[in-house]
């Protein structure tokens, strides 16, 4: 198989990619995969095996709006995963303007090219935030977009156009919707990195509001896992929801990343809560269990301390991210 992997640089993607080259999904044995990612600042070529090293790797540095380059790359190619996507919520709300080209844009432009080749396979990876908040329960696939960030809009956006594609053109996608993913890799904006990294240098952590929204945490490796299966044997025009199986609140897990470092509550700073925060997200997996087996196997309390001791021991892989985010670069 000829894979295409957008995103690929950063930390879903990159995890994606170097599963597959260690053999880790057996329907992948053997596929050859091109990466295509900008290198924005949460994307690093430290995140990828060696290419000249890698002989079933190749790495293309462009942007999925291009469309010539999409258009040669997904000719060459029998699959494409996307997960390329701007997606950190508190950069949306500063500023849209890019996650709409990316999100929205991006997504049609590769979609588009699929169309032209008669791609066979096209995964669309997406998140659980498209759907909202929800008080109890937990959402299934059929359930209302009613995303209430402008990150959530775009992704909810690029979520209509896939399935547009696969409705209108017959087109062979499947959506797949992840709930908060965390491991190592994770560029250090989102939460647990930024608050390991920031504990283990001595500085204070934000909690936002009353800490009591409530997130579903996936280790990155059950989410890959997931997706190729999807992958696999996805049903085309389909979604498939991806979830960890471990609710928490922003306090609890707090909580628990204090204890790993053997900090106290006084390293917490409260803030002012973020715009339109949702209070809680919850997926229902079933549909992916029954079709494709699938279900979480990563256990959170190891994952997590796994994933505090991988930051603790890569000071060489995150300090200079946080460097340059610093710095703007």
């Amino acid at each position: 198989m000829r894979l295409l992997v957008t995103g690929g640089a950063g930390f879903i993607g990159s995890h994606f990619v170097r599963t597959a080259l260690a053999g880790g999904y057996p329907g992948l044995s053997g596929a050859r995969i091109t990466v295509l990612d900008k290198l924005t600042y949460a994307g690093t070529l430290t995140n990828l095996p060696d290419v000249d090293s890698t002989p079933e790797l190749e790495f293309v540095q462009g942007d999925i709006n291009d469309v010539d380059l999409v258009d040669g790359l997904v000719g060459q190619s029998d699959a494409v995963v996307h997960f390329a996507a701007e997606s950190h919520v508190d950069r949306s709300i500063t500023g849209a303007a890019e996650f709409v080209v990316t999100n929205v844009l991006g997504t049609q432009t590769l979609l588009e090219a699929a169309l032209r080749h008669r791609l066979a396979k096209f995964v669309h990876v997406s998140t659980d935030e498209v759907y909202g908040s929800i008080p109890e329960g937990s959402w299934p696939e059929t359930h209302a977009l009613e995303p209430n960030s402008p990150y959530s809009a775009s992704k909810a956006s690029s979520d209509l156009l896939a399935r547009a594609y696969a409705r209108t053109h017959g087109l062979d996608v499947t959506i797949t919707r992840c709930s908060n993913n965390y491991g190592p890799h994770q560029f250090p904006e989102k939460v647990i990195p930024l608050f390991v990294t920031n504990l283990l240098d001595g500085l204070t952590v934000p909690l936002y509001g009353d800490g009591l929204n409530v997130r579903d945490w996936l280790h990155v490796d059950d989410h890959c896992r997931g997706i190729s299966l999807v992958l696999g044997k996805g049903r085309g025009g389909e979604v498939y929801n991806i979830g960890g199986g471990t609710e928490l609140t922003n306090r609890e897990l707090t909580e628990r990343l204090l204890a790993s470092v053997g900090a106290d509550w006084s390293r917490v700073v409260p803030v002012e809560d973020r715009k339109g925060h949702d209070r809680r997200y919850s997926v229902d997996i079933s549909k992916i269990h029954a079709e494709l087996g699938y279900e979480p196997q990563v256990e959170f309390d190891k994952g997590l301390a796994d994933t505090v001791a991988w930051y603790r021991d890569n000071r060489s892989w995150w300090e200079p991210l946080k460097q340059r985010a610093a710095l703007g670069g």
